[in-house]
């Protein structure tokens, strides 16, 4: 796996963070939230799960593995990280939903996800969030209120437990664009999900 890490000079914890289905490690959104969190004194570690490392070789995009083996792959980084600084794991969609399922597997302080992929687009029914009501480990879900991947409404009729926080995003997508209209610079929502993060980071270290 290709590792990238954005350390800042003096970090009070580190993050692994992984990417979702269909961006890799170095997306517009994975380069400008690392940057965000480093600024603020976190270390965060991006990687490639494998699927993408091959999509590049063929030049040709891959579906990603099955969950069991990009659990594998997770866990993999996870036990080859440094133990010097406190551990969160987490990831942007996919790489959330991978990370919020390795308990109890893997030792952190807490799991980050960002656009959490409740349900597929416009397939409500197909929830993906059974193992979360029984997880332990404090999570932190930052999400668009418009994501078609679970809005605000849908989120909240999961009356998810109470170690789970959600943040929303207003007038934003899965990738945290607002609307035009709303007037709000898609920057600022990578601003605000980054001190989100930080204020949870600070909360658990």
């Amino acid at each position: 796996m290709k590792i990238l890490v954005d350390r800042p000079e003096n970090p009070i914890a580190r993050f692994i963070f992984a990417h979702g289905a269909g961006a890799n490690k170095d997306s517009d959104f994975m380069q400008q939230m690392a940057e965000k969190l480093c600024q603020q004194g976190i270390e965060v570690v991006r990687f490639d799960f494998p699927y993408m490392l091959r999509a590049a070789e063929r030049k040709k995009r891959q579906p990603p593995d099955r969950m069991n083996i990009l659990q594998e792959d997770f866990i993999e980084m996870v036990n080859s990280a440094d133990k010097d600084l406190p551990l969160f794991i987490g990831g942007k969609s996919m790489g959330g939903r991978v990370a919020s399922m390795l308990e109890p597997n893997v030792s952190c302080k807490g799991i980050i996800c960002l656009g959490y992929p409740f349900h597929p687009p416009g397939k409500p029914e197909k929830n993906r969030t059974e193992h979360l009501y029984s997880t332990k480990l404090p999570i932190l879900i930052v999400q668009g209120e418009r994501d078609t991947f679970g809005n605000r409404q849908r989120v909240a009729e999961y009356h998810l437990p109470d170690n789970i926080e959600v943040q929303f995003l207003n007038a934003a997508d899965h990738s945290f664009v607002p609307l035009k209209s709303s007037g709000i610079e898609p920057l600022e929502h990578i601003n605000t999900a980054a001190t989100c993060v930080m204020d949870f980071v600070k909360g658990k270290i």
